[in-house]
């Protein structure tokens, strides 16, 4: 079965574009031209990934963004913006919001195509699963699941890519650099900006004092180590 890609595009040429592209390469395609039935339908058969502009009529793809993230069901799904808002600022708040790519228009076909499979590639489960459990938190890579104080916490395939690889390697300080290599693989959109962002955004859903980790630590002027505090003896 075809892996479906929703598209919120308002423009009748990029979203037929778009389309053309997908389709070709084995994809199905539902376009919207505004976000009005965009969450509806993804209710009810949620699709593979969403490609979002931001500036449409009757709303906008940062609204849509935010709207899916907070929704329990959808808010793993994967989001890529495609948009002519190109600016550092709107890469970062599409990020903040949750977004896993951003693309700027114009866009080559190709590099679309390549960066749709890239961020679907994030989201396939490892060869050898295993779950990671310290104090009340719980990482389940073979579900993609985070638990918190026995509570199921909604990430996005990135935020939980980076948690789990950090997780994995504990005590060692990895650069931005690295951790774009690591995590992002060959997304340009990304900067060692973008990895604080999400960093940022794991603080808030495993640390109990964000402002003052105890988990994902800061190491300064060199990058991040993730630490498992030991039992008290």
């Amino acid at each position: 079965m075809s892996q479906t890609v929703f598209v919120l595009e308002d423009d009748t040429d990029i979203s037929r574009l778009v389309q053309h592209h997908l389709e070709a390469a084995g994809f199905a395609a539902r376009l919207y031209a505004n976000p009005a039935n965009v969450l509806t339908d993804a209710e009810r058969q949620p699709p593979a990934l969403f490609l979002l502009d931001i500036m449409v009529p009757g709303g906008d793809g940062l609204d849509v963004c935010r709207r899916l993230r907070n929704h329990p069901a959808l808010s793993p799904v994967p989001i890529i913006f495609l948009t002519a808002r190109a600016g550092e600022n709107d890469r970062v708040l599409g990020l903040e919001l949750g977004a896993d790519d951003y693309i700027t228009k114009p866009f080559a076909p190709r590099e679309l195509l390549a960066r749709v499979k890239a961020v679907l590639r994030r989201f396939e489960r490892p060869a050898t699963p295993s779950v990671i459990s310290f104090e009340d938190v719980l990482i389940d890579a073979s579900a993609m699941q985070l638990k918190v104080r026995g509570e199921l916490t909604t990430t996005t395939a990135t935020e939980f890519r980076l948690l789990d690889y950090l997780a994995r390697h504990p005590g060692r300080v990895f650069s931005r650099d690295h951790l774009l290599d690591a995590v992002w693989g060959d997304a340009r959109f990304v900067t060692p900006r973008s990895v604080d962002v999400y960093v940022r955004r794991i603080r808030e859903k495993i640390e109990t004092d964000p402002e003052n980790p105890r988990f994902l630590k800061t190491v300064r002027g060199a990058g991040y180590r993730f630490e498992v505090p030991r039992p008290v003896q």
